[in-house]
């Protein structure tokens, strides 16, 4: 068949002619239907369960409107926009609009089957964050979606195998339930992660940076070979921080792409990068308003010509001056600093701009949450002052001791502007307080001191005035103690704190692993604690004990030698002195940053019936090694004698080594010289140390009240006619965890001897229980 340009001209003519008479009959048509009219009333029909009232909310048109066909259109337009109905259609009955419509079913039940990675409570709670949830009015193309979210989630956890079917069953009433199925299939495991360009670092280098990897023994607990999307955007920025802080400045990843198996069993990722050349730092400037001496800046950077260029050492360094400067009231400056490259001589010049902006004056100091310490109490704990300028280091100052304060769950600082100023800010902080005081009664366990009964009343902030007044009574199988103590912080405004303490204690030396005896001994005391600088206190003090020594048919020669010699009672009046330096984070167990020295002396005054002293150093450094880890290391020397008719140091005052407080896995106090009847004896110079690095809690985000750490412990006391001697030094390793419960603090620990000797008592697991440490 052939057509001509002229058949084919007729035939298009032909067309447009029906097409235009077509679309004439259908405005015609409805015209007919609408015809112009004003609205004396209106009626709603096919409603079920949605109201008229409902209807006629979202209807933009009332009686009296005048109606048309553009109305029409505007009215079904916005019924449907509600996703309410599913079918809507306009009728006319003389003046009366008619609104026909078919209502959308409502969700009756959501239920889930097959789900075993992720709980029906967090699908149900992710289905309602996208409007999808029981009551909702059903919309497929919204089930669709949710059924993609659903999927997603399940893609972050590798598992890309997973089919849902969603089965929708109509019920009474336009109701449905829904039923989704889940068939999770298998995770899918990294099977290789291979990088491309890398020519100077290692794979190996590179892949222990990475968070993903091919698995390993503990792939169980950290997953780490499992993909998801977030971890590998980590994992490149850890990349790309490890090339810039290595003098790669130009160092680029190309691209990254992950390819699935067909069986959604395995996972390969393929990193492309380009690593350029290293640049060195050949001069650092700093410009602008320095505030600050330029040399004195210039000792807070970590960064300096010659050394190879580093991200990380360059961002530190404007954190510092940053913090420098904030120091001098400027809470708002502005620290850029701008690499100039030179790419024949591969360096780069750094100029750091400085622009320190306006200072900044506290003009208000606000506290909330306090509804039971008084104001002045917290005061008295800050460094920054109302109407002196904006000190970073006060204001952080000012929050640790806040927090030193033990009286608050929660501490938070906010620096709200004044509004209209640029030169004013207030000091907002808020406080959770938590409860300050306790009656307890409980039973503990000690491996050493056995069956404990403790019962006390405490109050640490008495009337909100910061001041503590304690009365406790302990009895185990060493000790029976009743102590009454009261303590206040700052009997003066400076802060000279005043202790005053009354005792009573009776002693079985030998259910503590000791040599034979029992002893009686009450006293008092008073102290007074005089702060010299930030960190640095003095303490002072005087007390009086009276000790009564028992003994018994198998009381060893040293026992009675001591007793022939001095009596078996003694009235001592002691003097005390401390130097305390304390930069720690937290006065706590669970302090994790600072370093606490303190040196001590305690010594009997001439006339007392016992003449001696001990001396005693301790020096703990808390150092954070990243995110969730600390280094701490702790040494203890400790050295006591007698002078003038007291030739020794009394053997009830000496030294004890072994045990949770000094080197764990040898059993309490038996380190050190035996007595006569090869039982412990303890002896007059202390020497203990401890390695430990402090690990994060699995399974928790932030653990106030737990510690979790391994640790290398070391050390053995010596007696009187002992020279010290490093090849008599225990040591030992473990795990210990420590928990601050309610009914008092709970310490494990499992450790392993490395160098024990024959006679030595090991005990590798130790633990106590509803005890003080």
């Amino acid at each position: 068949m052939i057509i001509t340009i002229s058949t084919l001209k007729r035939l298009t003519s032909y067309l447009l002619f029906n097409l235009l008479f077509s679309l004439l009959l259908l405005w015609s048509t409805l015209g007919l239907a609408f015809d112009s009219f004003t609205i004396k009333d209106i009626r709603i029909e096919g409603l079920e369960r949605i109201s008229t009232g409902t209807v006629f909310n979202y209807l933009p048109i009332k009686v009296g409107d005048y109606f048309n066909e553009v109305v029409s259109g505007n009215v079904i337009s916005v019924l449907f926009k509600t996703s309410l109905f599913k079918d809507i259609s306009l009728a006319r009955e003389g003046d009366i609009l008619i609104v026909r419509v078919e209502e959308r079913p409502a969700i009756s039940k959501i239920t889930f089957s097959g789900n075993k990675s992720i709980d029906t409570e967090d699908l149900t709670k992710a289905l309602k964050e996208a409007g999808f949830a029981e009551g909702q009015v059903f919309n497929r193309s919204l089930l669709e979606k949710v059924e993609m979210e659903i999927q997603r989630q399940y893609f972050t956890l590798s598992k890309y195998a997973v089919q849902l079917t969603s089965v929708v069953t109509p019920l009474e009433r336009n109701r449905i339930s829904i039923h989704i199925e889940i068939s999770e299939g298998v995770e899918a495991r990294i099977d290789q992660i291979t990088l491309v360009g890398n020519q100077t670092i290692s794979d190996d280098d590179l892949l222990d940076q990475m968070q993903l990897s091919t698995g390993s023994w503990f792939s169980w607990f950290t997953k780490a070979d499992q993909y998801s999307k977030p971890k590998l955007e980590a994992d490149l920025e850890t990349l790309r921080s490890y090339y810039l802080d290595r003098g790669y400045i130009n160092f680029t990843i190309d691209s990254a792409q992950v390819a699935v198996t067909p069986d959604k069993k395995k996972v390969y990722i393929t990193i492309n990068l380009t690593e350029g050349d290293k640049y060195t730092v050949s001069d650092l400037k700093l410009v602008g308003n320095l505030v600050v001496k330029d040399t004195e800046l210039r000792d807070q950077l970590t960064i300096k010509p010659g050394d190879l260029f580093s991200r990380k050492a360059l961002s530190a360094s404007t954190e510092a001056i940053l913090e420098r400067v904030g120091e001098e009231g400027y809470a708002y400056a502005n620290i850029n600093p701008v690499p100039n490259i030179d790419e024949t001589n591969k360096t780069v010049a750094l100029t750091i701009f400085v622009d320190p902006g306006k200072r900044v004056y506290v003009r208000r100091i606000n506290f909330k949450g306090n509804t039971k310490t008084r104001d002045e109490v917290l005061r008295r704990e800050l460094r920054q002052m109302e109407g002196g300028w904006f000190s970073t280091k006060n204001t952080k100052r000012s929050l640790t001791r806040l927090e030193r304060l033990n009286y608050f769950d929660e501490v938070k600082m906010e620096t709200p502007r004044v509004p209209n100023t640029e030169d004013q800010v207030d000091l907002n902080i808020s406080v959770i307080e938590k409860a300050s005081g306790e009656i307890m009664a409980g039973l503990g366990y000690t491996q050493t001191e056995g069956m404990l009964f403790n019962a006390s009343i405490t109050q640490d902030n008495v009337l909100g005035s910061g001041n503590r007044i304690s009365a406790a009574f302990n009895n185990s199988q060493v000790n029976t103690l009743y102590d009454f103590s009261y303590f206040n912080p700052y009997t003066t405004i400076n802060g000279l704190s005043r202790n005053f303490r009354v005792f009573y204690r009776t002693t079985d030396a030998e259910e503590a692993n000791l040599s034979r005896y029992s002893s009686d001994a009450y006293g008092t005391s008073l102290n007074y604690g005089l702060p010299i600088t930030e960190f640095n206190h003095f303490r002072l003090g005087l007390g009086y004990d009276h000790t009564q020594l028992e003994t018994t048919i198998y009381s060893a020669n040293e026992v009675h030698d001591f007793i022939d010699q001095n009596g078996n009672e003694y009235d001592t009046y002691n003097f005390t002195a401390s130097w305390i330096h304390d930069t720690r984070n937290r006065s706590t167990l669970l302090a994790d940053k600072g370093v606490l020295q303190t040196l001590s002396l305690e010594t009997s005054f001439p006339g007392s019936d016992l003449n001696y002293y001990k001396v005693n150093y301790r020096h703990q450094w808390l150092y954070p090694l990243a995110k969730d880890y600390t280094l701490s290391m702790e040494g203890n020397v400790g050295y006591g004698d007698g002078y003038g008719d007291t030739k020794n140091l009394p053997f009830f005052e000496n030294y004890t080594a072994g045990g949770a407080r000094t080197v764990r896995g040898f059993k309490d106090n038996t380190l050190g010289p035996l007595d006569s009847n090869h039982r412990p004896l303890g002896g007059n110079l202390k020497v203990v140390g401890n390695l430990e690095i402090i690990l994060p809690i699995p399974f928790t985000e932030k653990a106030s009240s737990v510690r979790l750490s391994t640790f290398l412990d070391f050390g053995n006391v010596y007696g009187i006619e002992e020279d010290f001697d490093t090849s008599e030094i225990r040591y030992s390793a473990g795990l210990s965890a420590i928990w601050l419960a309610p009914i008092g603090i709970l310490s494990f620990s499992l450790a392993k001897p490395l160098n024990a000797k024959d006679g030595d008592q090991i005990q590798m697991f130790q633990f106590s229980i509803g005890t003080n440490f």
